[in-house]
């Protein structure tokens, strides 16, 4: 389920294109949406918060990568069993696997990204730069 985001444009250009573009390309089919997970992204005053949806993975299936200005989320799974029963062997492969990159504003910090996963929810952290942040200016009286 995708969330309802008020239009910034300044906000969804650097988010939301690559998205955009794919599910453009796949036609926002239920096999996409099976494979792609769910993700919404939030700009607070000092920060961009990023959560996904991972349901049935574990940190240790989830990767976070930075590359110049894109972040990227990756996960492969692979999955055997196998069944023994009457004589016969049943042996099943299963794996699954995706990823999505966005691109990151000019104002994250990259060295101060944080992540946690917490019940099948991948949080993202993004600190904006101290400098890009918005500061008061003391107006003085002229003499």
């Amino acid at each position: 389920m995708k969330s309802l985001i008020q239009y910034q444009p300044s906000y969804l250009d650097m988010f939301g294109d690559l998205d955009r573009v794919f599910n453009s390309l796949v036609g926002g089919s239920s096999l996409s949406s099976a494979r792609m997970p769910a993700v919404d992204i939030r700009e607070e005053e000092d920060r961009y918060v990023l959560e996904a949806e991972l349901t049935g993975l574990t940190e240790k299936d989830v990767e976070v990568k930075v590359q110049d200005n894109l972040l990227m989320i990756s996960s492969k799974k692979e999955h055997e069993a196998e069944s023994k029963k009457n004589g016969y062997v049943l042996k099943e492969r299963r794996s699954s696997a995706f990823s999505r990159s966005f691109v990151l504003p000019k104002d994250v910090n990259r060295e101060e990204i944080e992540a946690s996963f917490k019940n099948g929810l991948l949080t993202l952290t993004l600190h904006k730069s101290p400098e890009t942040q918005p500061r008061a200016i003391e107006v003085k009286a002229s003499k």
